[in-house]
Formats: C-alpha cells, structure tokens, sequence
C-alpha cells in the first residue's frame, strides 16, 4: 500500500533514519541552475517566516521503498526511489549552513547540525550517513561530511557545496545601500529544515518501486532509457548490486557517455529485431531479459554489456584497436559519419572477440561495407533503402561460417544498388557527383582517393575543399576557350551543364576560392604548386575542357574500382535488371502515341536527367526519339542515332499519334510516368509520384509541369527537398501560386484579403529558391530595414546558409542541395512562417 504524508527535513532527518540511493540510480547531476533555483525558494520561505514563523514551501516529492530487514530498533532505512537530486542537494546546504555557522559563529554548530540531519552518531560505516548517495558519488559526499575536501574535489557534490558556501558568506556581507535587513544564518537554517515542505510517499512491502520509478513525472532530469534499463538491471540485483555495479557496471559508465550506453543497448536489440526503434530501447529489453531466473543470470547480462561497450567504444574510438588493418577500416567508417554501419560492425566486432572470425576476416567485411557505402554514392543511389540494407545484412549473416563473404553476397544480391564496374564507369563519366549525397562524403571520396596514390610526403587535407575546375559560371575567356574545343554539333551551354558537376572535373584545393572563376593558365599553375597528386596531373594539362574532362573520369574510375571492390560476381548475375538495362528497356517499351521525359526515366532509375540524356545521346535506342524534355518538346541537342536521317522528329512523333499545341509542346495526358515505366516493363521499383507530394496552387496544371521541371533539372533529393518546401508553406497557412512562362517559378505567397501580393522566395526549377530581399526593401512592412534584416538573421540558421548585410540590395539563390537536410528544411520553414506571421500582424494592426 502506498502511503504519503507532507513532512519538513526536521521530521525526515531528525532520527535514526537512513536514505539510500539504490546503485541502480544515476549519479548526482544536478547543477548551477536547479541550486539557484533551491537557493531562491530558501530565501523566500526564510523572508515569509520572519512575518509567519509556520510558513512553509513546497518543494517536490520524495518516493520511499523500506528495507525488508527494518526491524523496531536500530537505522530505519529507506530506499529513494525517486527524489534523490532534491534530497541530496538539501543535505548538502545543510553542510554548507555547519560549516559557515562554525567558522563565524562557533564550532558548537558542527555537532548540532551533524548530529540532528546529517549523520548517526553511534553508527559506523555507511550506516552512519542519513544520506547515502549512489556508489559513485559516495567518496565526494563522505568528503563533504566529514571536512575531506580532497576526496570531493571536482565533482557536482563538491560543486554543489561550495556553491551553498559562497552563498552563505553573501549574506553575511552588508547590503549595497545599508538599509536593506539581511537573513541571519539562523533563519537561514530554520528555513531549510522547518519551511520547506516535502510530500513523503512511501511503498509497502507488496508494492513494485520499479514500477512507480517508471511512471513518475520527474521534475527534475528526465530519466532516460538508459537509466530505466540500469534500474530495471539492478532491481534484479537485491545481495549482489554492490558487487555487479562496481566491477561491471560502473567500468561500462565510464567508458560511454550516456548517449552512446543508450545506442549500444539499442545496438544489442537491433541484431534479433532489425525493425525495433532507438524510443522502444527499454521495452525491448526489458522484454528479452524476462526470462532470467537468478541473480547470477542478470550478472552475465551486465557482464556481456560491459563486453559489448568495450567493442563499442573501440567502433566509435578507432585508435584504440590493435590490429592496424582493422584499425583502418574502422577509421574510414567512423570518418563517414553514420550510424547506419554500427550494427553490422558491432555484430562483426562480436564475432571476432568470440573467435569466430580473425582480424584478417573482419577488416575484409569493412572493406565490403566501406566499398558498398562508396559505391552507392557515386552511383547516385545513396540513401535508397541504406538503412533496411543494413540492419537485414545483419540478421542475414548471423551463424554464417564466413560472415565476410556472406555480407559480400547479401550486399550483392537484389535491387541493393551495389554499383558494378560498368556502373560506376558510367557514373563518373555522367553522374553529377558535386550534387549527389552529402557534401561530407564528397570530399570523403576526394580525399581516399588522393591518399590511394600513397604520396611519400601526405598533404593535410582537413582544410580542403571541392572546387570544380571548369568554373560553375563561365566568363567570356572560359567560353572562347571551350568553344574551340567543341564539335560543330555541339552547344556550348548545354556541355557545360552536363559535365560541370560530373567526377572528372572536380578536385580538392587548398587555395584561394578566388581564383574559382580564374581562367585555366591562372588555375594550373596554382594546381602545379599543389602537394595534391589530383592536381598535379590536372596542371599537366595544355587546355581544360570536354576531352580532358572525360580522360581523367576514366582515370578516377579506374581507381575506383580498383580501391572499392564491386558485388560478386557469382550474385550479381542474377540481377535481373541493371540501372541502364532498366532505362533501355522502358524506352524500348513506349509505345505509339506515347512520350515519357528524362525527369521521369530519371527517376524510374533512381539517377539525374543529365546521364540520362547522355546516355541517350550516346547509345543507339529504339524510341528514343520519343523522350522529350519536360514541357513537352523536342531536346535541341537531340540526334538520331544513324546519322544520315534527317527527318523532324516532331513530325515523327505526330505522325505515331502524339498530339502537339499551337506552340509545339507534346500532350501531357499522353506523357508516361515512372510508375507506367515500371509497370509496361513488369519491374518492382519503390516510386511515389511527386506530383502527389507537391501541395496544391493556383492552376493544378501548372503546379504538375513545375514538378515534373524539378525533376528534370535537379537530382531526385533536390527535388524533393524543394516540394517538401513547397508543401510546408501551405501547411503552414502559405499560398503556392506557380507562374505561366518559362521560368516557370512557384511563389511562396502571403495570402492578404487586401494590399499588394507579397512573397519572400520564389522555388525555381532550374536554378534553386530566390530570396526577394531586393523588392520587399520596397514593400511594407519589410520597409523597415531591421525587420528585413532579422529575416535575413532567419534564415542563416539554416545550416550552411549566410547571407551577409549586402544580400539585403540583391536577389541572392540559395541552391536546392543545401535544403536537402530535414534539419535545414526546418530551419527554413521557421523563417518563413516567421515571415508570414509577420506580414499578416501587420495587416491586422493596419
């Protein structure tokens, strides 16, 4: 039965009582902010008293599991079940109060105050502290008691004590005007245990204390899992929580901070259900931990989680390890920066400290995962279904005698987007690697592939960046000299595009961004100087353009493959479809009267309309001629694959059936779609029709011929970044009005019943999101230049966005692949509603 009372630290001190602090417990963490706030309700009650003497103040609640073995005399002693922080934190005033009383006052106040709330006197050992804190934090608080100072340095309890202390010796000072009447240390103390009041709950010998820890509503740190899942460990623990606790437990809480001890216990989990979640960490556990009988069961648990932490700890602390190969691929998966991988490699880890598997055996699986990791990215594949991958390769290989080899065959199989040879040749040549991924791993793949040239004198590469050689905005010299590098057939505009991002001309530089737009005599001799072997072979080079761009993809994609193994051959030949062979055979399936575009075959294979179109372009299709751009016209660049026909292929595709407007563009009722795509070719591809993602505007038409733009100029997360955009802005009371021209721009909106139309960006396909600074200088109520200026504050707590005060007289861009993080979505989804919610407070007190 469950009973509470309201009680003073008078009642609950003043006897031979002791309070302990189960080892299943967290440490002491209370800080600065909860002393003060403990300190301010002190002083308070003490003012309130010197009118009312019986005033009091309620400070929290204190949760009381009693011992079996309290008999009628002796220490009675009570478990805290819930309430340590505040308990231990008073005591520690209550020290701090003998202490200062003794120093100014006289040294009868130590024995008063230690003997009434602080210590039993006639006990010995633990028994004689009324507060017994958990076994950590024990050494520190015997120190306060017992005027140890250095047993306690450092630690909160030290910090907590000297900060009551320094408190204390303020009140003894005179106030700054002289007038104010200060609170003696007497009142102070009456204060402390006679005005503040504490609700005593206690249990009775049936009730289940762990039970109410779990649904108590901390006021103070919230529990997390980790601390449930501890507490529910040593509950089980009832003779040998001493023991366990200092010999397994605490060695694991030092190794790993709390967040880590969470994510290992989740990591246990996650080998037998690859489907349970980081928020059922407890629940699960507590589920499979059940069935132990004894004590020396719930031991051996503690005992393989302390085994776990130390490969762990190793995982996410590489230089740890021993073996230097194994040392290295940990390095390299550490470096990359994603949980993803920890389950996998702790399962491999395990493996290996049971003997199972050598070192040998264990850096060859990361090599796979590594290569695997590399080779999605530059495929253009990357997060595709990653983490699913992973966690069922874990449960795969479980048992299996050779776990590298059947991660190899797993990780090979089934559409898993394992990049071939061929494919990541193809990639490199065609992919726009600067706008695949995360930025981080770009530079990543940069970096190793440099380093695998093994240079005798290595570069520091930390403070390198991606810089494209051919720049991203051409000046007229630029131009002149890709012009005379251009076949008669070619367009100057449309080559750059398709090779600007492409792997072949980006590289790692140290120097001046400056020079980005340099021409490329300036540029190689800056590459000439560089320590980097990449750029030392790019100087090399008389001329920079088309031909060297794709020489030294070929380059890159030899060493490539020849650093990041590809699947096995043996699994990989049961892949029904690769990426090219998927798009070969849609084309091939259109049929008259129908037109599909390189967005949609674009997304079909999970790849950007830039390959595709080369693709195209360069491998001789039946019904090419029946891929358009995303209006619904003919590509300029377009050409037939035997060179002696001229025939219009506009008139072609009319002739087959498709009906063409006044102004030349195909119908888009008759235009196919990537899940048609799938279904004529019987393919099983995850797709969800991102016109049904985009919220809607002013003209449905308009606002699927702006999607279906997005994704014919963006790569498919860019896309989707920029329509979740979209669709934010009216989630959050927005209007998305999307323009008839050729821009073809959707405007975030205002709605207004009356005054001009306002909006802050504009969400274009071809280019990213414009921010209007420029026209809303001129527009109220953003006419006042400080609120134009806290938009701009805004919006740069978008990661990697900042704009600086000159951006508030231009029309600056941000590009789509900063949004591509949810984080930065976010972020700028709060400007604008900010944005929003200010245009419309202006309206209403107009």
């Amino acid at each position: 039965m469950v009973a509470a009372r309201e009680v003073t630290l008078q009642e609950l001190l003043g006897g031979s009582y002791q309070y302990t602090v189960p080892l299943y417990q967290r440490t002491y963490s209370w800080g600065r902010p909860q002393w003060q706030r403990l300190w301010e309700d002190v002083v308070d009650v003490a003012d309130h008293r010197r009118d009312n003497p019986s005033a009091t103040h309620f400070i929290g609640s204190l949760v009381l599991a009693g011992f079996r073995d309290n008999g009628p005399g002796g220490v009675q002693r009570w478990l805290v079940v819930d309430g340590q922080q505040r308990l231990t934190t008073l005591t520690l005033l209550l020290a701090a109060v003998r202490d200062h009383r003794a120093e100014h006052e006289g040294p009868m106040h130590a024995d008063r105050v230690n003997e009434k709330y602080l210590v039993n006197k006639w006990e010995d050992g633990d028994l004689r502290y009324k507060v017994l804190p958990t076994q950590a934090d024990r050494a520190a608080y015997r120190g306060r008691i017992e005027h140890a100072p250095d047993a306690a340095e450092g630690s909160r309890i030290s910090e907590a004590h000297q900060f009551f202390l320094t408190k204390l010796f303020g009140l003894s000072q005179p106030s700054a005007d002289g007038e104010e009447e200060q609170l003696t240390l007497a009142e102070v103390e009456s204060a402390v245990v006679a005005g503040l009041s504490i609700v005593s709950v206690t249990t009775g010998e049936n009730d289940n204390a762990h039970r109410i820890f779990e649904s108590l509503n901390n006021t103070g740190l919230k529990l997390t899992q980790g601390d449930l899942l501890r507490n529910y460990l040593f509950m089980q623990l009832p003779t040998r929580a001493d023991e366990v606790y200092t010999t397994l437990w605490l060695p694991l809480q030092n190794l790993l901070s709390n967040e880590e001890l969470e994510t290992l216990f989740w990591l246990d989990l996650v080998q037998q259900d690859p489907k349970v979640r980081q928020t059922e960490i407890y629940a699960g556990q507590q589920r499979r931990m059940r069935g132990l009988q004894d004590e020396s069961q719930v031991r051996a648990e503690v005992e393989r989680f302390l085994a776990l932490g130390r490969l762990y700890d190793v995982m996410l602390r590489p230089e740890k390890e021993k073996d230097a190969a194994v040392r290295f691929r940990l390095a390299r998966l550490r470096a990359w920066r994603t949980t993803t991988t920890f389950p996998i490699t702790l399962h491999l880890m395990e493996r290996r400290s049971l003997g199972d598997i050598d070192s040998d055996e264990l850096a060859r699986a990361l090599l796979y995962l590594e290569s695997y990791l590399v080779r999605r990215l530059v495929f253009g594949r990357y997060s595709d279904g990653l983490n699913t991958t992973l966690l069922a390769a874990t449960a795969d290989i479980q048992g299996q005698d050779d776990p590298a080899d059947a991660l190899h065959r797993f990780l090979s199989s089934g559409r898993k987007h394992f990049a071939s040879d061929d494919q990541i040749r193809q990639a490199v040549m065609t992919a726009p690697f600067y706008t695949t991924g995360r930025a981080a791993h770009r530079k990543l793949i940069l970096r190793w592939i440099e380093e695998s040239y093994g240079s005798k004198e290595p570069v520091d590469l930390d403070s390198a960046t991606i810089e494209h050689v051919m720049p991203r905005t051409l000046t007229e010299e630029w131009e002149r000299a890709l012009a005379g590098q251009l076949e008669a057939h070619q367009d100057l505009r449309e080559v750059h595009t398709e090779l600007l991002h492409t792997l072949g001309n980006l590289t790692l530089t140290g120097y001046n961004s400056e020079l980005s737009n340099g021409p490329f005599a300036v540029k190689r001799a800056e590459l000439a100087k560089s320590g980097i072997r990449m750029n030392q072979e790019i100087s090399a080079e008389p001329v920079w353009g088309p031909a060297q761009i794709r020489a030294r993809a070929e380059r890159l994609a030899d060493r490539i493959v020849g650093i990041w193994p590809g699947p096995s051959a043996e699994a990989a030949s049961g892949v029904a479809h690769t990426a090219w062979q998927t798009l070969t055979d849609a084309v091939a399936a259109i049929p008259d009267g129908s037109w599909t575009s390189y967005g949609e075959l674009a997304r079909l294979i999970g790849s950007h309309p830039v390959p595709v179109g080369t693709y195209l372009a360069r491998t001789a299709l039946p019904h090419a001629h029946r891929v358009l751009q995303a209006g619904g016209t003919v590509s300029p660049s377009f050409r037939w694959p035997d060179v002696h026909r001229t025939d219009d292929p506009h008139d072609v595709l009319a002739a087959e059936g498709v009906r063409f407007s006044e102004d030349g563009r195909a119908d888009g009722g008759q235009r196919l779609l990537a899940e048609q795509l799938a279904e004529l070719i019987d393919v099983d591809v995850d797709l969800t029709d991102p016109r049904s993602l985009a919220a809607p505007g002013n003209d449905p038409a308009l606002r699927d011929r702006w999607v279906d733009r997005l994704h014919d100029h963006n790569d498919p997360e860019s896309a989707r970044a920029l329509i979740e955009v979209q669709r934010g802005w009216v989630e959050r009371g927005g209007r998305a009005e999307f323009a008839d021209n050729a821009a073809g721009g959707c405007f975030l909106v205002v709605p207004r019943a009356s005054a001009r139309v306002i909006w802050p960006v504009i969400l274009y396909p071809t280019y990213g999101v414009e921010v209007v600074f420029y026209h809303l200088a001129k527009w109220a109520p953003f006419t006042d230049e400080a609120l134009l200026d806290e938009f701009r504050g805004r919006l740069n707590l978008v990661p990697g966005l900042e704009f600086g005060p000159e951006a508030l007289r231009r029309r600056p861009s941000i590009r789509p692949q900063i949004l591509q993080p949810a984080a930065a979505q976010e972020a700028f989804l709060d400007a604008l509603e900010w944005f929003l919610h200010t245009v419309q407070e202006d309206d209403r007190s107009a």
